[in-house]
C-alpha cells in the first residue's frame, strides 16, 4: 500500500478543487488573465452568485492553485503557475 506523503495530499486537494466545473472555469480564466478581482471574475462567468464565487476562490486558494494579492479592500487572484505545472498541466496547455 502506498503511504500518503505531503505531495500526494496536495495533489488530492488540487484535483478535488478542480473537480467542480465552476472552479475549473475560474482556473482556466486565470491562466489567460492575471490579477483579476472577484468582481472581474464574476463578470466573466455566467450565473455565479458572489458568495458562491468567494467559496470557489477560497477552495482554489487553499489548495495552492491560486495566489492572491491584497490591495486595499480588493483581493486580486492569479494562477500559481508552479503548482499548476506540477499537478494540473492541462490548465497551462
Amino acid at each position: 500500500m502506498v503511504e500518503e506523503n505531503e505531495e500526494v495530499k496536495q495533489a488530492v486537494r488540487v484535483y478535488k478543487a478542480l473537480g467542480e466545473p465552476t472552479r475549473l472555469k475560474i482556473a482556466l480564466l486565470l491562466t489567460e488573465e492575471k490579477n483579476l478581482c472577484c468582481s472581474d471574475i464574476n463578470s466573466k462567468l455566467a450565473s455565479v452568485a458572489g458568495s458562491t464565487l468567494s467559496h470557489h476562490l477560497k477552495q482554489l486558494t487553499d489548495c495552492g492553485l491560486l495566489k492572491l494579492r491584497k490591495d486595499g479592500t480588493y483581493i486580486y487572484y492569479s494562477i500559481n503557475r508552479e503548482m499548476a505545472q506540477k499537478f494540473a498541466p492541462y490548465l497551462l496547455a
